[in-house]
């Protein structure tokens, strides 16, 4: 029993240690930090790179392409911040991620799409129909002021 309370009494002058002493708070908060931020850069995204790399540009826009790699990524800074006990989400991994938007993503549509041109079986009537009422209507115009010409 004077275990338990020697353990007891302990952790209170630890905590009290804690409450007196404001400055330790912020170094623990900061040695995280630094440390944190060298992992999640050289663990997860150095595999990010490489996965990156291994797709064609055109294809970072595409959800289906990287969404793995992605969620790789944001299970890595998870398990890095678990591991040395830091909490997550956090800045450092907002900051992070929104590097890595601004990298990878910059052009991508908001929706996650890869943009690109409907099928010509869809395309096709949008550009034919203005092309031949616009030849329609000069014909009529031109029909229409040679047979007026005579009348008169």
């Amino acid at each position: 029993m004077s275990r338990n309370t020697g353990m007891a009494t302990g952790f209170s002058e630890g905590l009290t240690d804690l409450r007196n002493n404001k400055a330790m708070l912020p170094v623990v908060a900061l040695a995280c930090s630094s440390h944190y931020e060298y992992a999640i850069e050289e663990f997860c995204l150095a595999k990010f790179k490489l996965d990156m790399e291994g797709l064609d540009q055109q294809h970072w826009c595409s959800w289906d392409d990287t969404v793995v790699s992605y969620l790789e990524l944001t299970n890595c800074t998870f398990l890095v911040a678990l591991k040395m006990n830091c909490f997550w989400p956090n800045r450092l991994v907002d900051e992070f991620f929104i590097r890595i938007h601004r990298h990878y993503f910059h052009d991508c549509s908001p929706t996650g799409r890869l943009l690109h041109d409907p099928p010509n079986r869809v395309l096709g009537p949008f550009i034919i129909v203005p092309v031949l009422v616009t030849l329609l209507m000069t014909a009529l115009v031109v029909w229409r002021s040679k047979r007026s010409e005579g009348i008169v």
